[in-house]
């Protein structure tokens, strides 16, 4: 029988599927129909310290290959997170959930995961300093080693849990990130976020999303997601979890053979609600169909032949 357990930083999954953050919500509308507790985990969507109400709209452009969106990390921040959607999550979640924090300060950063950390749902924490939508926070963290390591550090000082920094493609050396991160503390990494995009209305003229630009994900961006996996994996000791364009069963073999430890599916969860129930349960046949007993022993596969 096919083994498709894996363990992320210490912590056994079931599976590797894991839906990304911002297209799940907090895991309970999902719930509504089809039983989540089929996941590996989730990462919910992305908190910060204080509530926002978002980006304006339009929000959402669509283009060939997938969409680009603007949200703006809207959410009620983490006090309310805390009181309100953790406890209304463990009702239909019996496992332990991915907390997924961006930023606007390091002092931010800290703040809402010292929060988070004391949650016994919480069993990783994401910190995104990858996010393309906002000004002034998110992916400014990201596009340099020593800001990114900044935030690494300052987070690790006031948490127990593995905490994995999610990365930008949007930079020029993204192995140079994510080594930094890892000498500063991580447990972890994950990538890719989106790439930065946009489209102009040929009619008006004019951009389609209000913020001009937002992040662009679904299928077209996957061989950049892979490339990217396959560069970091190769020049860190410790997971990686890859995401970026994934939407079956094969996407996350791929991913995998490239380093993956786990693989995270975003934009296919917009277009079908059932996508990783689905891809779930087409592993086992997909598995065989290529000769694989235990996920475990095709992690950075491909850099062996």
């Amino acid at each position: 029988m096919a083994s498709l357990t894996v363990s992320l930083c210490g912590i056994p999954l079931d599976n590797p599927v894991i839906p990304a953050s911002g297209t799940f919500g907090y895991g309970y509308e999902f719930a509504e129909i089809y039983d989540i507790n089929i996941l590996g985990t989730f990462s919910f969507k992305g908190t910060t310290r204080d509530a926002r109400f978002g980006n304006p709209t339009p929000r959402i452009a669509e283009c060939t290959g997938g969409l680009i969106n603007a949200v703006g990390l809207q959410n009620p921040g983490v006090e309310k997170v805390i009181a309100q959607e953790l406890p209304r999550l463990k009702q239909c979640f019996h496992k332990p959930v991915m907390a997924n924090v961006s930023g606007f300060s390091v002092e931010d950063y800290a703040y809402t995961c010292q929060r988070l950390d004391q949650e016994d749902q919480v069993g990783w924490l994401e910190v995104n300093v990858s996010c393309p939508n906002v000004h002034g926070g998110g992916m400014s963290f990201g596009t340099q080693p020593e800001a990114a390591a900044e935030v690494t550090r300052a987070v690790k000082a006031v948490t127990k849990k593995p905490v994995i920094i999610k990365l930008s493609p949007n930079v020029t050396d993204i192995v140079a990130i994510a080594k930094a991160c890892e000498d500063a503390g991580a447990d972890g990494i994950s990538l890719i976020n989106t790439l930065l995009g946009m489209r102009i209305d040929l009619r008006s003229r004019r951009p389609v999303i209000a913020n001009t630009m937002g992040g662009f994900s679904g299928p077209a961006i996957f061989p950049v997601a892979l490339r990217m996996v396959w560069q970091v994996a190769q020049a860190v000791k410790i997971p990686v979890i890859g995401m970026g364009g994934v939407s079956s069963a094969e996407d996350v073999v791929e991913m995998m053979l490239a380093g993956a430890t786990a693989v995270e599916v975003g934009a296919a969860n917009l277009v079908n609600p059932f996508a990783c129930r689905d891809i779930i349960q087409a592993l086992p046949e997909t598995m065989k169909k290529y000769g694989i007993q235990n996920l475990n022993d095709i992690i950075g596969g491909a850099r062996h032949g």
